[in-house]
């Protein structure tokens, strides 16, 4: 059942029941005294410091590389930070990142008796969220959506047997630099907000209502009496995205269709991303409240369905923050209710963003990576600007925190000496190649943008006297060892994710040049620093080790485990070519949730990521619930500590699912390769593959039975995870020759078409 559901009101916003469409979100508390609906607008964010730039500062790079390449880390941590760091961080000042700020409160008040049979849920098959309660009237329903096909939220209270009153109004918390009026007309009540910066904004919210009449209480109230249906309409407008606040809620029509069609037609355009993938596990369908499921799991009582409803419920957060988007997800999706929200609710590039859009190719989910991508051209101009000023280099360099102004400016002391946002950023769009195959993608989109990356990386790696190219300065992100001085990150000598990362952008950007015949000189010099870059190295405990060397960890259970970046997120570290690196990132992870790791919510996704890509399904599964028992709220919405909801743990639980369940790297295609014991009956539909592929299959008593296999382009095919002998059918059942060596079956597919496997019994 995938339906997140309740006896009770939500407490607090963060048990609330988020819906959205990507431009417009909100969280619904069902509250029964006061309803509650907390109004999000994705480019309403704060607007100082939106022209941020960098000085050129390049002329200290050499006494920071001196000092490190002496081993003097804490030195030159210490004067890399006070040279290059920006304000924020540890720094005392106030750092230039911008807020992303609540639009405000639309509420409500109906005149009821006592309340009995009170429900409150979200299904995800819909994206409705649906409030029902029996009064001494009769029944009332109240539902509420983000419509999928325009920019509404929308709003229906229904009563059967009898008729509805209620009080309604708009709001905003009390904030001192904002100033907010309001009016009434015609029965629409609007709100009016501008910041001391010059932001502004405008929520109306406009109500039809099947018999009964309005009254205007105040500017900001309305009452409605004696209606059998009230439908309210909620649009926001903002002078962010370049246009008049209220010219853009006005350019947004209230529909005129009847309910049932206003309703059908928003099922409709969010199935069209939801149904692309489907997952069936047997035997877990449960009848209880997803608060008391949650319980019963930390109590000790297993529930293996609660894991599926996760992965249906990252899924439709993400496209709920995606749909009708112009701006990728920030830290929150595009929920927040804080005039001050932690970290600025921004975005982070150092794992939260990334994270964020994890599973989007393989959920085939193409098109929501769109805002993404404008982000990351956005801020290229900005970030080949930094690149010049702070370390003389051609290409990009990447901030570890930024917002939608598109600056790439240090904001971060302590933290933001790291050049590898850009790279790991660029593996999305390699991703969107490999997917999609699509050769004019990867010339207007991927390559433009990988040529950056490797130019930076070209201008910025110093050939030490062995010839190795080193990345100096270096980082693995938020981390620190013992010798690195009092800064809360120690800069180095090619760390492990810093080599992994140049690795991986340097070669991909290669790849991308040859397909295109482009290049060549520069895919000489690119392979040649390729060549030289350091081997990543094993420590005294067969551990891969993060830094440059070993050094003593300040924080052995540091919720980053960036070194690991080779296994996953990328594809470098495999047993299969590299088994004595891939038994070290096991080993370094294990000592890591040994030590306390995975404390957090998306940092435990990332474990159960790297757990599922190793193969391991029970630490897999285990890294699952625990993330469930310990790091999400009673809706199921992920926490960092101290109880702060960041969306990025909710989708990186969905992505370590489907590597759990199918993975595609190394050109071969991986089903069932961490399939949990917990889960031995089940089928998958819609999954994508790197390669052009989209697969669905089926399994039984923890084997592969059938498997169906699309593939853009002729090929080779090469699928593991077979076990036992099969036969492979085109779809007029005409037999394919095979070959088959252990669990490995090789065939030709064409083009356009698609291959059944089935597996003899």
């Amino acid at each position: 059942m995938s339906k997140l559901w309740y006896k009770q009101p939500a407490n607090e916003w963060k048990h609330g029941l988020p819906i959205g469409n990507g431009k417009l979100a909100a969280m619904i508390f069902g509250g029964i005294e006061v309803e509650r609906v907390a109004l999000n607008h994705e480019w309403l964010w704060r607007g100082e410091n939106r022209d941020r730039t960098t000085e050129p500062k390049s002329h200290f790079l050499q006494k920071v590389r001196e000092l490190l390449l002496a081993g003097r880390y804490a030195e030159g941590t210490k004067l890399a930070n006070d040279i290059f760091g920006g304000p924020g961080g540890i720094s005392g000042k106030q750092n230039r990142v911008n807020s992303y700020q609540p639009a405000g409160d639309f509420r409500f008040l109906l005149n009821r008796g006592p309340v009995n049979d009170y429900t409150r849920e979200l299904d995800l098959t819909e994206a409705v969220t649906r409030v029902k309660y029996m009064t001494e009237q009769g029944l009332v329903i109240r539902e509420y959506f983000a419509h999928s096909a325009e920019d509404l939220l929308v709003i229906r209270i229904s009563a059967y047997d009898s008729k509805v009153d209620g009080r309604f109004w708009l709001d905003r918390k009390d904030d001192p630099d904002c100033d907010i009026n309001y009016s009434i007309i015609e029965g629409r009540i609007r709100l009016f907000g501008r910041f001391k910066e010059g932001v502004e904004f405008c929520i109306d919210a406009t109500f039809i209502i099947n018999e009964g009449w309005i009254t205007v209480v105040n500017s900001s109230t309305i009452d409605i009496r004696d209606s059998k249906e009230i439908l309210c309409f909620l649009r926001i407008g903002t002078s962010n995205s370049g246009n008049n606040p209220l010219e853009e809620i006005e350019s947004i029509p209230i529909p005129e269709q009847s309910w049932n069609d206003i309703l059908d037609l928003h099922i409709k355009e969010y199935r069209r991303f939801y149904n692309r993938v489907i997952l069936n596990i047997d035997g877990i369908i449960k009848d209880e409240p997803t608060d008391e499921r949650l319980q019963m799991l930390k109590n000790g009582i297993e529930d293996i369905g609660l894991p599926a409803l996760l992965f249906d419920y990252g899924r439709y957060l993400f496209i709920s923050s995606s749909l009708r988007a112009e701006l990728p997800l920030n830290l929150q999706g595009k929920w927040n209710e804080e005039l001050n929200p932690p970290w600025e609710c921004d975005y982070h590039l150092d794992i939260n963003l990334e994270m964020a859009y994890w599973p989007a190719e393989p959920l085939g989910l193409y098109e929501l990576t769109i805002p993404l991508f404008d982000f990351i051209r956005r801020l290229v101009p900005s970030a080949q600007k930094a690149a010049k000023d702070l370390y003389a280099c051609e290409g990009v360099l990447f901030p570890i925190q930024t917002d939608i102004w598109s600056r790439a400016t240090p904001e971060s002391y302590g933290y933001d000496i790291w050049i590898g946002a850009a790279a790991w950023l660029s593996q999305h769009l390699w991703w969107r190649y490999e997917y999609g195959r699509d050769i004019d993608f990867l010339s207007n989109s991927v390559y433009p943008f990988l040529r950056e990356v490797a130019l930076f990386y070209e201008s910025y790696v110093i050939f030490d006297q062995h010839g190795r190219a080193q990345i100096v300065p270096s980082q693995s992100p938020e981390n620190r060892f013992k010798e690195g001085g009092d800064m809360p990150v120690s800069l180095c000598v090619s760390s492990a994710m810093d080599i992994e990362l140049a690795r991986e952008a340097l070669t991909h950007a290669i790849q991308a040049a040859k397909i295109l015949n482009i290049d060549k000189e520069k895919c000489k010099n690119w392979q040649n620093i390729v060549g030289r870059l350091p081997v990543l190295k094993i420590g005294s405990e067969g551990q891969l080790l993060e830094w440059g060397k070993e050094f003593e960890e300040i924080e052995p259970g540091h919720r980053h485990i960036s070194h690991l970046y080779g296994l996953f997120p990328g594809d470098i570290i495999s047993p299969e070519d590299t088994q004595e690196l891939f038994d070290a990132t096991l080993i370094s992870l294990k000592k890591r949730l040994a030590a306390g790791g995975g404390h957090t919510g998306w940092s435990r996704a990332w474990t159960a990521c790297c757990f599922a890509r190793a193969g391991r399904e029970k630490d897999a599964w285990d890294s699952l619930n625990i993330l469930l028992k310990e790091y999400t709220t009673d809706s199921l919405l992920d926490l960092h500590p101290p109880g702060i909801f960041q969306i990025d743990g909710n989708i990186g639980a969905v992505t370590a699912i489907i590597e759990m369940l199918f993975q595609s790297h190394n050109n071969i295609l991986h089903f069932l390769p961490a399939l949990p014991s917990k889960w031995p009956n089940g089928s998958l539909s819609g999954i994508c593959g790197r390669g052009g592929y989209t697969v669905s299959f089926t399994w039984a008593h923890s084997r592969l039975r059938k498997a169906e296999i699309f593939s853009k382009e002729e090929k080779t095919c090469i699928v593991k995870g077979m076990g036992q002998p099969c036969t492979i059918m085109d779809e007029s059942k005409n037999i394919i020759p095979h070959s088959l060596q252990g669990d490995l079956i090789e065939f030709h597919i064409s083009g356009g078409s698609k291959i059944i496997i089935q597996v003899l019994p």
